[in-house]
């Protein structure tokens, strides 16, 4: 992967969240970790720009499903571009999928980093030592396995120690191949500066999809 191409997979910093901007929708003022940043291509065709660096003016729009489609259709871009553009009617897909192959390719980095840990005993002992900020499981995971590492993290929580977030919004191939490893169920992502980082796609996401399988509860 060259320089550049890796450079728009990095995670966008604290400081560059903070930032705030005008909701080309709504003309709210948010956080720019709120929000998704677009640019027009030189045919004139909207698309977004998940690591906020490349040039030309953005257009931004609140990081929800319902406002980009609204986007669209009212022809907001082309407002704010004060020209002629082209969004297509699939952007708010092409946004939800575009997070999660940014969030997968984060979580090769974090491997990498030394951030990420796998495997059910190895996860479950971070969990109760208040280690871990996020629980990763595959959405193929067996309840059981689910089960335990959710008690696991609620008595975390009950400890006063950190109660990880649950995240399912992967299957076992797709975290096997990011990772570099066969039959991935299991993650926990270690709290610290990356995990920070890792939430602010995370939370953006979550204005397109649940973080969880509807079929996952409590009596799994």
């Amino acid at each position: 992967m060259g320089k550049g191409a890796k450079a728009l997979l990095e995670p966008t910093t604290l400081a560059e969240a903070s930032r705030q901007r005008r909701d080309l929708v709504s003309g709210e003022v948010m956080e720019e970790a709120r929000l998704i940043r677009f640019v027009i291509s030189p045919e004139g065709v909207v698309f977004a720009d998940l690591g906020r660096r490349l040039p030309g003016r953005g257009l931004w729009v609140e990081a929800t499903r319902g406002a980009v489609e609204a986007a669209v259709k009212r022809q907001a871009f082309s407002r704010g571009a004060k020209k002629k553009v082209t969004a297509r009617a699939d952007l708010a897909d092409q946004v939800d999928r575009l997070l999660l192959e940014r969030l997968l390719a984060g979580l090769g980095m974090a491997r990498r980093a030394g951030d990420l840990i796998s495997g059910f005993d190895t996860v479950d002992t971070a969990v109760r030592a208040g280690k871990v900020a996020f629980l990763i499981e595959a959405t193929d995971s067996a309840p059981d396995g689910r089960r335990k590492l959710s008690q696991a993290a609620h008595a975390a929580g009950l400890n006063a120690k950190r109660k990880p977030q649950s995240v399912g919004i992967f299957n076992s191939v797709e975290m096997g191949l990011a990772l570099g490893l066969i039959n991935v169920i299991h993650l926990g992502f270690l709290a610290g500066r990356g995990a920070e980082n890792w939430a602010m796609d995370l939370e953006r996401l979550a204005g397109f999809r649940p973080l969880n399988p509807p079929s996952w509860n409590e009596a799994d």
